[in-house]
């Protein structure tokens, strides 16, 4: 007789992402305003699990066959894959239009906020935040506590100050003169370790993504 598959919980999810450097970013229960299918009991958001994530997907196929968006192809075929083993769907924030509203389910999980610079800030990776997917599971699942306050309450906020083209801070994000600044040679450093501005938040220099990954997506931004 097959053993009776394990209970579906979030640790269960951790257990099928984990060796696929993928981390459980929150979660929460949607409601009928989300317009979501109805397998969606709980909502989970995936996001790399660091150090050791980039090192992960650039063994993966999808980063040698040549191919665009290799990071993209990884995530369809490795969170779809999980989503498949636990009985749902998965949600991905590339691919539209229409996107999936990743910020509004991030800000629903209760780890992320708004930066002072507006953008979002996470528990974990702090301005470092990235989502590769999201799973839509069946039934609600049992939720940890909501973490504490945002990780900018009490901080000294250097992200406020950290652009070195004055293009991001309190008074919003000036995207064409950020654009500008990554194409003068003093944005190399922007465009080779990422975001100055992400750079300076404290949760994130602790996150440990890896110089590379910000440079993948820094490359990605600015000739979309």
């Amino acid at each position: 007789m097959n053993a009776p598959p394990p209970p579906l919980t979030l640790d269960r999810v951790t257990q099928l992402a984990g060796p696929e450097r993928l981390a459980v970013f929150g979660a929460f229960h949607p409601d009928v305003d989300d317009a979501l299918p109805p397998v969606a009991g709980t909502l989970v958001l995936l996001g790399p699990d660091e150090p050791g994530f980039w090192q992960h997907v650039n063994a993966a196929p999808e980063f040698a066959d040549g191919a665009p968006d290799p990071l993209d192809r990884w995530s369809r075929r490795v969170i779809g894959r999980i989503a498949c083993a636990l009985g749902g769907k998965a949600r991905f924030p590339f691919g539209g239009p229409p996107f999936a509203p990743f910020q509004r389910w991030a800000l629903r999980s209760g780890r992320a906020w708004v930066s002072p610079v507006g953008l979002l800030v996470h528990d974990r990776a702090g301005l470092m935040l990235s989502y590769r997917g999201a799973l839509l599971l069946p039934g609600r699942l049992p939720l940890p506590e909501a973490p504490g306050p945002a990780p900018c309450e009490g901080c000294s906020q250097p992200c406020l100050s950290a652009c070195p083209a004055g293009a991001l801070g309190a008074q919003g994000y000036d995207v064409p003169a950020c654009h500008a600044f990554l194409d003068t040679a003093e944005g190399g450093d922007c465009m080779a370790r990422g975001c100055g501005v992400r750079r300076a938040c404290p949760v994130s220099a602790a996150y440990g993504r890896r110089p590379e990954q910000s440079a993948f997506h820094m490359r990605s931004f600015h000739n979309r």
